[in-house]
């Protein structure tokens, strides 16, 4: 029993989880008729009367996410009140029969059409939980109308980077639970979208766990196959109920991936961590709450976190009444963005020196660190599990951000790792110590001034690999607002 540690470093990401990761930062849109009822979750019973969004403008939201520097968003098609967005042709619980563009709007297509004209790539939500619909809970029939609106969805909207599934499974109208097909749902989106993910409830991104945006210190994307088993996720959908719903899957345990975990486990997968949290208290807009949206400083602090610590960072932009996202909201997404890029616009490493006690051939040279190229990186011989690497800036700088980043598209490698600086006396001291790298690990500390900088490899699997090191002067004294 036990995975081998050379077994584990060979685990690598798909072509989808791939594209995936590297969208790093994309919103999640909460808009339904509890945006009207001002509920988190719908009863099902809702009139579509309610739903007239009178002023909702597609364009503003895609120009909000763009501002913030986001490159995705994944629209709410259907919440558990079974409301759909889009005017199925399987329920009469639609658009079509609400006041909004006189019953002949189809909202997924404009959001669709949106993302397209301004280069967001779209996803959908889909609840499998429907409070409207009869034949829920009679579990062959209402698989078969999950499945052909399901598919409405994943053949009339272009392209999709993601279906994403939660496991709510609560009583439908008539009192009884659903058996999700998840296979069947699986497949009809390999069929038709087989570049997107498939989140959370599905094979290829996993939840992190919380929704209040918590990160682990070590987020292994290399975890134990069971994490995602189609089983287990079948098993947690149906222990769901209202008040149980952070309990779906998706561990809450610390550590995943460790040796001492591989040591317990037959088969491990790449399963990447996805978190999820809204920019405000609810996923729905509440006018309550307009007081109580996160400051930048709070989300430019996430943003380093989870973007900065291997994951994947889903946002959550909850449009109102009108069917805008809030000005309060938009200001903070548009500072947000600023303050990013300002942050992280200038890489004082650009094309620095780079000496490292081991290469693997011309192809792999410590010179490939710095050259702005992710296809190039670094890595030693087979079996050389430990390393340091120089980096010479050319200059005293002054910086408080180190971003490192390992080639992925060779599994995940690094365990331990500690970064120091040079003194203009030549001692060298301690900036940072971590854990795991990743897709990206942001590496944070006080201001400090130094030509060279040392990057030692503690720990790692068989050999590791870095393609990126980037340094940077955020000017962490000038907090955000």
């Amino acid at each position: 029993m036990g995975v081998p540690i050379r077994e584990a470093a060979r685990i690598v990401p798909s072509p989808r989880q791939l594209a995936w990761q590297e969208l790093e930062f994309y919103a999640f849109i909460h808009f339904t008729v509890n945006t009207f009822t001002d509920r988190e979750w719908g009863l099902g019973d809702e009139s579509p009367s309610l739903f007239d969004p009178r002023e909702f403008d597609a364009m503003q939201w895609a120009e909000v996410c763009r501002s913030a520097g986001m490159r995705g968003m994944i629209l709410t098609c259907k919440h558990h009140d079974g409301f759909c967005l889009w005017p199925s042709a399987f329920t009469e619980h639609t658009v079509k029969n609400s006041p909004w563009r006189n019953g002949q709007g189809d909202l997924v297509r404009e959001v669709a059409e949106a993302c397209q004209q301004t280069g967001l790539k779209f996803g959908i939500y889909v609840s499998p939980w429907d409070r409207h619909e009869p034949s829920y809970g009679d579990s062959p029939a209402y698989n078969a109308h999950f499945v052909r609106q399901l598919r409405e969805l994943l053949t009339g909207y272009g392209e999709l980077f993601c279906v994403w599934f939660d496991g709510a499974c609560g009583e439908g109208p008539n009192g009884k639970r659903q058996v999700y097909d998840w296979d069947a749902y699986y497949a009809l989106i390999r069929e038709h979208q087989p570049n997107a993910v498939i989140s959370v409830c599905g094979p290829d991104v996993r939840w992190c766990g919380n929704e209040a945006g918590q990160t682990r210190s070590s987020e292994w994307s290399v975890v134990p196959a069971a994490m995602r088993d189609n089983e287990k996720i079948q098993e947690n959908s149906q222990r769901v109920d209202d008040g149980e719903f952070a309990k779906r899957i998706g561990s809450q345990d610390e550590d995943l991936g460790s040796r001492a975990v591989l040591a317990q486990e037959d088969e491990v997968v790449w399963y990447p961590s996805e978190v999820n949290t809204s920019i405000r208290p609810g996923w729905f807009y509440h006018d309550h709450e307009d007081d109580r949206v996160k400051s930048v400083g709070e989300l430019s602090d996430l943003y380093e976190r989870i973007v900065g610590g291997n994951a994947a960072f889903l946002l959550n932009l909850p449009p109102d009444k009108r069917g805008l996202i809030h000005e309060v909201d938009a200001d903070r997404m548009r500072a947000l963005g600023q303050w990013i890029r300002n942050a992280y616009g200038d890489n004082l490493a650009a094309a620095a020196q780079v000496r490292a006690t081991c290469e693997n051939g011309p192809a792999n040279r410590a010179a490939n660190l710095t050259d702005g190229d992710p296809f190039t990186y670094w890595r030693t011989s087979e079996g050389v599990e430990q390393a340091e690497l120089e980096i010479d800036l050319g200059a005293q700088r002054i910086f408080d951000r180190i971003v490192l980043a390992e080639y992925i598209r060779q599994g995940q490698r690094i365990e331990r790792f500690r970064l120091e600086r040079q003194r203009e006396d030549g001692d060298w001291t301690t900036l940072y110590e971590g854990t795991v790298v990743g897709y990206k690990k942001i590496c944070r500390f006080e201001e400090v001034a130094a030509r060279r900088i040392r990057l030692t490899i503690v720990e790692s699997r068989w050999y590791p690999t870095l393609c990126s090191f980037e340094v940077y002067r955020t000017d962490s004294r000038v907090k955000p607002e």
